[in-house]
């Protein structure tokens, strides 16, 4: 498996979600029988798409896929409440095993790359600004 190449795949998708979530935000909430949320639902498009971006920019980086877990966690928070008040609705729980689906290459994507050298943040550059190790001792510097 190559974890920065899922992992930039992965923020290919983010951006996609993300915009289908700003673009159809009225609809996913009605569906996940969230009327009024609709708020909600584009506030969790802008993560999406920032985790794209960030995942575009730098899909070596454990951190940006740890991102998306922690986004992961609150959609089955969301989703949770929703399936409270509608148990019956087979689209929330049709999202709900999307998301755990996505939690789990997502879980294994950050784990990947942080087994191929990653760090949790970007490297800082070498001192002849070419390049170099991550150096933690110079984090203050």
């Amino acid at each position: 498996m190559d974890a920065r190449k899922l992992s930039f795949g992965l923020g290919v998708f983010s951006l996609a979600l993300g915009a289908a979530e700003l673009l159809g935000a009225r609809r996913i909430a009605r569906t996940l029988d969230a009327d009024g949320h609709e708020g909600l639902v584009r506030a969790f498009g802008a993560r999406e798409v920032a985790a794209g971006v960030g995942l575009l920019q730098a899909p070596a980086h454990s951190a940006r896929m740890w991102n998306r877990v922690v986004g992961d966690a609150m959609d089955l928070t969301a989703l949770g409440l929703a399936a409270a008040k509608s148990p019956r609705n087979r689209a929330i729980w049709g999202a709900v095993a999307f998301v755990v689906g996505a939690t789990a290459l997502d879980t294994i994507t950050a784990l990947g790359l942080e087994a191929n050298g990653s760090k949790t943040l970007p490297a800082r550059l070498g001192r002849s600004g070419t390049g170099g190790t991550d150096d933690t001792s110079t984090a203050g510097a």
